[in-house]
């Protein structure tokens, strides 16, 4: 059942982004309302949990929805370039598309591409660095395994946002310092190597090839018009990838230990939400803390625990909310004072 609803809640959308580009009307709307209002209305009116699965359950229906949602992104990603040439005259149309477009791609194609890259075979971390490359952020795959899981609620981890920073201040610096730390990492890594690594097989020149090659084929194929909606969508998904961190990180820091590292992760160092119908279309994204604790555990197979970080609200709300950074400070005060009051981590 919980994977029927996981691949309900992520392939729908799909239709209705084919049909907006298709044939109009007011399937661009619809699009836009599902991935919106009608998640958000669901997550609030129709609240249940998602049941855990038993060990071993999410095999291999999990595996074999990611690969799928992760060629679906492909293809998705081309029909989204070509839109106004599909859509033609009208500005509304197109652009209800766009937003529709990129929030698929932010909260689908990421949380999936993030699932592919912790995956054990090479095909799916491959395939999850194409998905984030094709979004000219290819070197978040690097930066989430080398630096966000390793330094994670420290100044180390330029993705780990410090309490009353706002969302637009991290956007810069996390985008930079994520690139830069990744960069090192993978250096240091090639460094340490047995025997020497063709400097070709490097892989932040794959990640710059394979965005230069999208900016190329827009142009090539879909003219100026297809480039300025190439890097509309990339720059708007690349927003929500980092509204994600920012959200599920704000404010929760590792104390230092007497040797001066920060003390091991746990539970407490990541904000969590329950709301069903988003973690049916984040892939349980939003079980955040014990994806820190078991980054190898399949997304099917995430737990929510009592002594978890919860959020307000859902967590594309929250990161709705995060673009206000006065209401964001307001609301996550409260919710800091709330961890501190009860002896967590905030």
């Amino acid at each position: 059942m919980q994977m029927t609803l996981f691949a309900i809640a992520t392939i729908l959308p799909v239709a209705l982004l084919c049909l907006a580009v298709l044939s109009g009307g007011l399937w661009p709307l619809a699009a836009l309302l599902y991935m919106t209002l009608f998640t958000a209305g669901l997550d609030r009116f129709a609240p249940r949990l998602l049941p855990d699965l038993p060990k071993g359950a999410e095999f291999p229906s999990g595996k074999g929805l990611s690969v799928l949602l992760g060629l679906v992104h492909l293809g998705l990603l081309l029909v989204a370039v070509s839109a106004p040439i599909w859509i033609g005259p009208g500005m509304l149309g197109t652009f209800l598309t766009l937003v529709a477009m990129g929030q698929w791609f932010g909260q689908v194609s990421h949380p999936n591409a993030h699932e592919l890259i912790h995956r054990p075979e090479r095909y799916a971390r491959y395939l999850g660095r194409t998905i984030y490359s094709s979004l000219m952020i290819g070197h978040h795959a690097s930066a989430h395994l080398l630096v966000h899981h390793v330094h994670v609620g420290t100044k180390g981890d330029p993705n780990s946002a410090m309490k009353g920073v706002g969302f637009y201040r991290f956007f810069t610096t996390a985008w930079r310092g994520s690139f830069q730390a990744g960069l090192r990492a993978e250096n240091a890594l090639r460094a340490r190597a047995q025997r020497p690594v063709p400097a070709w097989t490097h892989p932040y020149l794959g990640y710059i090839a394979m965005a230069l090659a999208g900016l190329a084929l827009s142009l090539w194929f879909m003219g100026p018009t297809g480039l300025l909606t190439y890097l509309f969508i990339c720059l708007y998904a690349q927003a929500q990838i980092l509204l994600a961190d920012y959200v599920q990180h704000y404010g929760l820091r590792r104390a230092a230990r007497e040797n001066g590292k920060p003390e091991p992760v746990s539970d407490a160092h990541s904000w969590n939400s329950p709301h069903w119908f988003s973690s049916s279309l984040m892939i349980n994204a939003p079980r955040h803390s014990d994806h820190h604790l078991y980054p190898n555990r399949p997304y099917p197979g995430l737990r929510l625990r009592a002594e978890m970080p919860i959020l307000p609200h859902s967590l594309p709300v929250m990161a709705a909310i995060a673009l206000i950074p006065p209401l964001w400070r307001r609301v996550m005060a409260r919710e800091l004072k709330r961890l501190n009051d009860a002896g967590m981590t905030g």
